[in-house]
């Protein structure tokens, strides 16, 4: 392809902007509210309602000079180039850049999910000459199991296990409130507790329009009175002092990580949830098929694999190795 309308470092000539720029710059185009992506101090930021709405309460209100909203497919002309967002599925209010500049097409996916989930808008595949695709779970082995079975094994290990709490170790932004929205889908009515961490960012999705039942703070609870119940916490929480005011707790923890079993027993995890908010192998193929693009560009995650993968289909193909992206892709624990 003639030279691209965006440079290795997510930079856009055409409108003097970046994408998920690692330190502050004058103009930022923000894909989501993970913090390996969206950092404050930037002069001005364009991103979706809900993005904006995240960075505030995770940063403050003036954590950057200026925001910009965009709603989803709705274009934007800036300068020599047109800008468009399109849902990434990955949390609420994640978005995949479209950027039009003479006769291109490029799409920056950000992390992104193609299996739907109600607490983010579902992906959608956006067409393009040249395709920038996460690649966190980038291998073959990662083969995601439906969520669906996942939180039925942790409700059935609730239900053997009556005189226990169960803790559940999630990233507070985007995990958490998916997996109480899966819980509440399963059945769960009861109140689901939460770690301090945990209780602005839910408050702010509820208010966003996503319902997720009757929330209560996990501390100042007696032990007795936590017996059968459900707590959500940050993973370093599960595994501190914190977490022995509950019953025997049984530790788990939610990411597409717990399919790697070293890095379920590494963490002391009694019950690995395989619960991702990013594609599989099988849907980083498909992502990148659908999309028609004919040049990839592979980011943080395991690139070489999916590199090698995209010239095995006679795309033109290469890693970039952007600074600041979390290998995790907010898997982990913040």
């Amino acid at each position: 392809m003639d030279k691209p309308v965006i440079d290795r470092n997510l930079y856009v000539p055409a409108i003097d902007a970046w994408i998920d720029p690692s330190e502050p710059k004058a103009r930022a185009i923000i894909t989501h509210g993970h913090a390996d992506h969206a950092r404050s101090g930037h002069g001005a930021v364009l991103a979706t309602s809900d993005t904006i709405e995240i960075m505030k309460v995770r940063y403050g209100e003036d954590c950057a000079g200026r925001f910009e909203a965009l709603d989803f497919r709705d274009p934007l002309k800036i300068d020599g180039a047109t800008v468009t967002l399109f849902p990434a599925g990955h949390i609420l209010g994640s978005a995949q850049v479209l950027i039009e500049a003479e006769g291109q097409r490029a799409v920056v996916t950000g992390d992104y999910k193609r299996l739907r989930d109600r607490t983010a808008q579902p992906y959608e595949p956006v067409s393009c000459d040249l395709l920038i695709t996460e690649a966190t779970f980038g291998l073959p082995v990662f083969q995601h199991p439906d969520p669906k079975d996942e939180i039925a094994r942790l409700l059935k290990s609730v239900a053997a296990q009556p005189e226990r709490s169960h803790l559940i170790g999630c990233y507070a932004l985007g995990k958490a409130q998916r997996v109480i929205a899966l819980l509440r889908d399963a059945g769960w009515d009861k109140p689901i507790y939460l770690h301090g961490a945990m209780i602005r960012l839910c408050e702010l999705y509820q208010s966003l329009g996503v319902e997720l039942g009757e929330l209560l703070p996990a501390t100042g609870m007696g032990r007795a009175e936590m017996m059968g119940q459900i707590v959500i916490a940050p993973p370093s929480a599960i595994r501190d002092r914190w977490s022995r005011r509950f019953p025997d707790p049984v530790v788990c923890q939610a990411s597409g990580w717990m399919s790697v079993k070293q890095r379920a027993r590494q963490a002391l995890v009694e019950l690995p949830l395989v619960i991702s908010d990013h594609c599989d192998w099988g849907e980083l193929n498909v992502s990148i098929l659908e999309s028609g693009a004919e040049t990839v560009w592979v980011t943080h995650g395991r690139e070489d694999a999916l590199v090698y993968w995209c010239k095995s289909q006679g795309l033109n193909a290469e890693p970039l190795a952007l600074p600041g992206l979390d290998d995790d892709g907010g898997e982990g624990g913040e």
